[in-house]
């Protein structure tokens, strides 16, 4: 998989092809590159191709649950029960979809048992079901940062997503001293040559607009 680095070094170097003294941060080309990659993979999504490609996506082994009171789970109307379940912590920021964040699987631990996605209002509707009883599947739902689980009782959960921020905090065995440009970008390679030229075609129409004499600071490019 591409790294952050590589991709902005590709970036960079076609720019450099073009304007010798081009002079970019790897933040703002990286800002850049994400930008259209999420378009890009929002519609790959709506083609129903990402959730294909297993490399893209990484795993959380073992992130930490917590009881939450039903109310901040947005889901009052449940009869049943008083506590759900909650990620401790906000997950860092995962990819969106065209049906929102892009979570390949959530699970038990050992993978044995899968969480099905569902919405509160969803939920709650099964619930009122009489055949409700028989429904052995566990449930989840994404809210401000944190997923809920109103039908299971563990204390951690597997995670897998198309993860935008840096997670290796959150893995064992990792090396906390790696640089940030060592991470891989989940971008599929088949699409970057399109983001590329979306990249290079924004970057040249801002570098031929003539800049204000006066404070570098302030020069969006530095």
């Amino acid at each position: 998989m591409t790294t952050i680095g590589e991709s902005i070094s590709r970036v960079r170097n076609t720019v450099k092809a073009v304007k010798e003294d081009a002079f970019l941060t790897d933040r703002f080309v990286y800002s850049l590159i994400m930008k259209y990659a999420k378009v890009y993979i929002r519609r790959q999504d709506n083609e129903n191709k990402i959730m294909r490609f297993q490399s893209l996506f990484e795993v959380v082994p073992c992130v930490e649950l917590i009881e939450v009171d039903r109310i901040e789970a947005c889901c009052t109307d449940i009869k049943t029960g008083c506590t759900f379940m909650r990620t401790k912590n906000k997950l860092p920021q995962v990819m969106e979809g065209t049906y929102g964040p892009l979570f390949r699987t959530i699970s038990s631990i050992d993978s044995s048992i899968e969480v099905r996605k569902t919405y509160p209002s969803t939920y709650a509707s099964m619930t009122r079901l009489p055949s409700f009883k028989y429904n052995t599947n566990k449930y989840y739902w994404y809210l401000d940062g944190y997923l809920y689980f109103p039908n299971i009782e563990w204390e951690t959960v597997r995670v897998e997503g198309l993860w935008e921020d840096d997670i290796s905090f959150l893995k064992c065995g990792t090396d906390e001293c790696k640089l940030r440009q060592d991470n891989p970008t989940h971008i599929p390679e088949y699409l970057f040559a399109e983001i590329e030229a979306m990249v290079i075609k924004d970057l040249s129409f801002q570098m031929q607009v003539p800049f204000e004499k006066g404070d570098d600071s302030q020069n969006q490019l530095r």
